[in-house]
């Protein structure tokens, strides 16, 4: 038996490839456009003429993802209803029934054309609830080979794919005898860079639909958070207590008598608008500039992918008011975070390990490259100095992720008069921390890493 203590397990586990790519996506679009769309309604199974999309363009989903600063567009192939935006051979519930472009429309195909064009990722939103097919009611596994064929349909004709969302909630209870590790082997062969999200072995849904994130998210967590490649709830002395908002499923005390632990990485999903699908009286209930960006630093700045769900009108376009929402939200980002102040700065660490690993490894884009203190190093730290002093409001902090995630807590200072002043304190990095607070001037910022399982190893360090 062991004797590791288990946040010293936890400390050796690291993501895969594909989970590494998924996590820098970061933050992506989701377009709810479907049958809901034209019946108003996201309940009941409207018949397929009511499809019917005039004058669609998909170019401007993927224009507002970009003016946005998303690096990914996903649609929505198939919602509860069951009707599919995509020329299925598997029901006659889809575009091939409606009368948009007398049966040959694909909204998957122009969409997935528009952002290989425009330089987004593409993925792809797929329900398994179906009320309009009829082996979804019954027992056995009949159901279970129809979404594996609608699967087969959508790796194989719409990738490349950056992730592939399974939502297998379910108002009723109703048959789930579903082949998971079939459905995840025919993604995995057709699509092998593709993360396999929510009910997936690649990445953990947060567990609301706010964007509201836990204080200390972690991608190491107990193994009863996720799923094997078999499909099956993975075990382990922990796991998600049903119906319940759990605050701490990473830290030591929560994982003190945990043996088996995964890299999981946690995706926050949230709305545009009041519902998922547009309905004109929702129109002033989109979400302002400063609430977008209030979930995007609590997100993507803690250590989470973002999903932001849009929801275009029957004609794909979004109102003025929401155009002018995204163009303010990409701008405010793109000035926030597109100079980094430190670039020009002297950066000062505790220490060093070796000259493979010196402080100024912080400075660059390449994620492979990083700072690591001395392993004797009980406080490490890191100091950037500047010529003169700069106004800034954001620090940003990113873990060599691909040797794990080790930082436990950390505290911001900067130089007030030749005193250190604390700016802001935390628990997790991992993939990315943006701490924000006030506005403050000053010629020197240092980070100090005073908690960690093994020593901290941290690629890039910003201040904006």
């Amino acid at each position: 038996m062991s004797n590791k203590k288990s946040f010293e397990t936890a400390a050796e586990i690291v993501p895969s490839e594909r989970q590494l790519k998924w996590q820098d996506m970061e933050y992506y679009a989701l377009i709810s456009y479907s049958m809901p769309t034209f019946s108003l309604t996201e309940d009941g199974c409207a018949p397929p003429e009511t499809f019917f999309p005039i004058d669609l363009d998909t170019d401007i989903w993927c224009e507002t993802a970009k003016i946005s600063m998303m690096k990914g567009l996903m649609v929505t192939a198939k919602y509860y209803d069951g009707f599919c935006v995509w020329q299925t051979d598997t029901t006659d519930y889809s575009v091939k029934k409606s009368k948009w472009l007398d049966g040959k429309g694909d909204i998957l195909k122009s969409a997935q054309k528009s952002a290989l064009e425009s330089g987004l990722k593409f993925g792809i939103y797929y329900a398994l609830r179906d009320r309009h097919e009829q082996t979804f009611h019954d027992s056995g596994l009949p159901f279970s080979e129809y979404v594996e064929k609608q699967v087969w349909e959508l790796v194989n004709n719409y990738g490349p794919l950056f992730e592939f969302f399974i939502d297998d909630r379910s108002e009723t209870p109703v048959n789930f005898d579903i082949d998971y590790g079939r459905i995840y082997s025919i993604i995995r062969k057709y699509q092998p860079d593709c993360a396999i999200a929510f009910r997936g072995p690649d990445a953990r849904y947060l567990g609301n639909d706010q964007g509201v994130t836990r204080k200390s998210e972690w991608c190491v967590v107990p193994a009863g958070y996720g799923y094997s490649e078999n499909g099956d709830r993975l075990l382990s002395v922990c796991g998600p207590k049903e119906g319940k908002w759990e605050n701490d499923i990473g830290s030591r005390k929560s994982i003190k008598k945990e043996t088996d632990f995964i890299w999981s990485p946690c995706e926050v999903y949230t709305k545009l608008r009041k519902h998922r699908f547009y309905i004109p009286d929702d129109d002033y209930s989109s979400k302002t500039k400063d609430k977008i960006l209030d979930i995007y630093y609590r997100s993507v700045g803690n250590n989470s992918n973002l999903i932001f769900d849009l929801s275009p009108n029957k004609f794909g376009k979004f109102t003025d008011t929401e155009m002018q929402i995204f163009k303010s939200t990409g701008h405010e980002i793109h000035v926030v975070f597109g100079y980094n102040l430190a670039h020009d700065a002297q950066i000062n660490p505790s220490t060093e390990l070796n000259s493979m690993f010196k402080a100024e490894n912080v400075l660059n884009d390449d994620n492979d490259s990083f700072w690591r203190p001395d392993d004797s190093d009980e406080s490490p730290s890191l100091t950037v100095r500047f010529e003169k002093p700069e106004l800034f409001n954001k620090i940003v902090i990113k873990e060599h992720i691909r040797s794990g995630q080790q930082v436990e807590q950390f505290t911001v200072y900067y130089d007030d008069g030749g005193k250190w002043k604390k700016y802001d304190e935390g628990t997790t990095v991992g993939h990315k921390k943006i701490c924000s607070g006030k506005t403050v001037e000053s010629q020197a910022v240092m980070v100090v890493f005073e908690k960690f399982r093994k020593t901290p190893q941290i690629s890039y360090f910003q201040v904006n």
